[in-house]
């Protein structure tokens, strides 16, 4: 198994999380983009003001490598406009992946109009464009149930508005890593959670982010069925090792 080709090598710190200056946060990003084209990964997960420094770099070095970033990160409650111009700037900066958190707020509230025209618009957005779209529900945030109906409902407007073979380009994704949940239970992927992702999105695509850090889990994701893995130890786990930070 080639599990480089689903490994999404991910940075996402702000500077302040990652408790440095502007610039050495960005020098920290552009590690992790060479990286990524020295360990031949599927693709580069950055903030919108990194993708143009990751096309620069990926094009000097003739890679093949990708570029995903996310949108209306982390918390999702933007509007449906500021969305999309989001989203509009980071494909004319060159990302090939638009990673977009849901409004999953909207949907708690019962705002399922808000939260159906979102998943729509987004959708019709990136691939328009010849983008991948990922819709990342939080799952943390989540119980049981509405996981489950939040899949439902992202897979009905994808399945209703588009055509067969673009399914394979809209994942749901399980987390942005980011969410703080009560006695630091598991903000992101495990393999319940997964399983009804898979069970309940088929036939879009599902990516297991926050909290995969070893290869052998990433592996049982694949066995599952995922098509990607966000981490940010990517290296590591390819490389058989633990990886024990933060997303």
């Amino acid at each position: 198994m080639d599990i480089k080709q689903y490994l999404d090598s991910t940075y996402l710190k702000t500077a302040e999380q990652a408790g440095l200056s502007e610039n050495e946060n960005i020098r920290v990003a552009r590690e992790y983009i060479q990286e990524a084209i020295d360990e031949h990964f599927k693709l580069i997960m950055v903030r919108p003001n990194v993708v143009s420094i990751a096309k620069e770099m990926i094009t000097q070095a003739n890679s093949v490598l990708e570029i995903g970033t996310v949108i209306d990160f982390p918390d999702g409650i933007a509007s449906i406009k500021d969305k999309l111009q989001e989203a509009q700037k980071a494909i004319e900066d060159g990302a090939d992946d638009l990673d977009f958190v849901c409004n999953y707020k909207a949907f708690i509230n019962g705002e399922i109009d808000i939260f159906k025209e979102e998943i729509l618009r987004g959708t019709q957005l990136g691939l328009a464009n010849n983008k991948v779209v990922k819709w990342i529900i939080e799952v943390a945030a989540l119980e049981e149930k509405e996981i489950i109906q939040i899949c439902s409902l992202i897979k009905n407007v994808v399945v209703s508005n588009f055509e067969q073979e673009l399914f394979s380009k809209v994942f749901v994704k399980s987390s942005t890593g980011f969410y703080k949940t009560k006695n630091n239970e598991p903000n992101g992927a495990t393999i319940p959670t997964v399983k009804m992702m898979l069970d309940n999105a088929s036939p879009l695509a599902v990516k297991a982010a926050g909290g995969v850090r070893t290869y052998q889990e990433a592996v049982a994701m694949i066995d599952l069925g995922v098509k990607r893995i966000g981490t940010s130890g990517a290296k590591m786990i390819a490389a058989g090792q633990n990886y024990n930070n933060e997303y």
